[in-house]
């Protein structure tokens, strides 16, 4: 498999630079897989998609100010950082222009209320930084860090919650699981009293889920890890729903990966980093249905969903997509594969 297979041609008009008013008012593309059937829905007719029959699991991460700002000691040139994971202060991070951080490197963030230093250098812009501080370090990071919007987003976002779940809940995430986005806590609400069993799960997106794939041959692209975690109460719950037959319907692509990665003969309480690549080929362990955004050309991600619904039939729709001008990537429409 090449790269280049998993191509479309996307007008750029097309990229949603604002979310919508309303979070529940986007289009909703529904692809079943047993009779390769498009149809074009709202997203509010998810309600008549699952019953007492799904299990539907969702990523609670929630999206930190990861984008810093600040001068190199010695020189003053500007640097900016993007925080992607952490093991305790010690951070990596994406840094622009890398060039100019080398090992010893400080950059003060302002104030003098945050400095780091850069403790290694790798390829691709990446830096690992020890953080300096006094406090803790989330609330400094709220002053000073800005949200972590992609680069196809040019315009300011007014309410910095709409780049947020409504059911977000542990920080550390650098980019949105945006496939959550479009839900409600009406439409949650709607989901449960018909009896749909809610779960939560946590995977920190990082550079694993963005990073842009750079080489020709799909298998030669290396995924960086992300730190997840599942509780032993969700474990419990999931184990549940398989041995009674139930759907497993994942809300995200990292959901997807979160649970392929943690799945070994049933779930059980966990915490760790996943580096899975999931692409054409791969055989799903537990996953049965995905609700998911659309995503950028020859990205990991519409790899994913490849492997889960066929290339050729999510190539049809994406140009079906783009003919109907559906709105993309991660203020845009949804997709529901069945």
């Amino acid at each position: 498999m090449k790269t280049d297979d998993f191509d479309y041609n996307l007008p750029e008009e097309l990229i949603a630079q604002v979310p919508l008013k309303d979070r529940s008012a986007s289009r909703l593309m529904v692809l079943n897989r047993k009779d390769n059937t498009i149809l074009d829905k709202s997203f509010t007719d998810i309600c008549d998609m699952f019953g007492p029959n799904d299990v539907l699991v969702f990523n609670n991460s929630r999206v930190i100010p990861a984008r810093l700002f600040g001068v190199k000691e010695g020189t003053m040139a500007h640097i900016e950082v993007l925080l992607l994971k952490n093991e305790g202060d010690v951070w990596e991070t994406l840094c622009k222009p890398a060039r100019r951080v080398s090992v010893g490197t400080i950059i003060d963030f302002g104030d003098g209320l945050l400095k780091a230093e850069c403790i290694s250098c790798e390829d691709d812009g990446i830096r690992h930084f020890k953080m300096i501080y006094e406090g803790i370090f989330l609330e400094i990071l709220d002053k000073l860090g800005e949200m972590p919007l992609p680069p196809y987003i040019h315009e300011k976002l007014l309410d910095k919650e709409r780049y947020q779940t409504v059911y977000s809940k542990t920080p550390g995430s650098a980019a949105a699981p945006t496939a959550g986005l479009h839900f409600t806590n009406e439409i949650l609400d709607k989901l449960k009293a018909k009896g749909v069993t809610l779960l939560f799960v946590t995977l920190h997106v990082g550079l694993g889920t963005f990073r842009p794939v750079s080489v020709e041959d799909v298998t030669k692209h290396t995924m960086h890890s992300e730190f997840y975690t599942i509780d032993k109460e969700t474990a419990d719950a999931l184990n549940k729903a398989i041995r009674d037959g139930k759907r497993i319907v994942s809300i995200g692509t990292t959901t997807t990966r979160t649970l392929e990665s943690a799945y070994d003969n049933g779930f059980k309480e966990t915490s760790a980093w996943t580096n899975i690549f999931i692409y054409p080929g791969y055989k799903f362990k537990v996953v049965g249905a995905q609700f998911t955004n659309f995503h950028l050309p020859k990205s990991t991600l519409i790899m994913l969903v490849s492997a889960f619904a066929g290339k050729d039939f999510i190539m049809k729709a994406y140009n079906h997509a783009v003919e109907e001008k559906y709105r993309f990537f991660s203020f845009g429409d949804a997709m529901l594969i069945l």
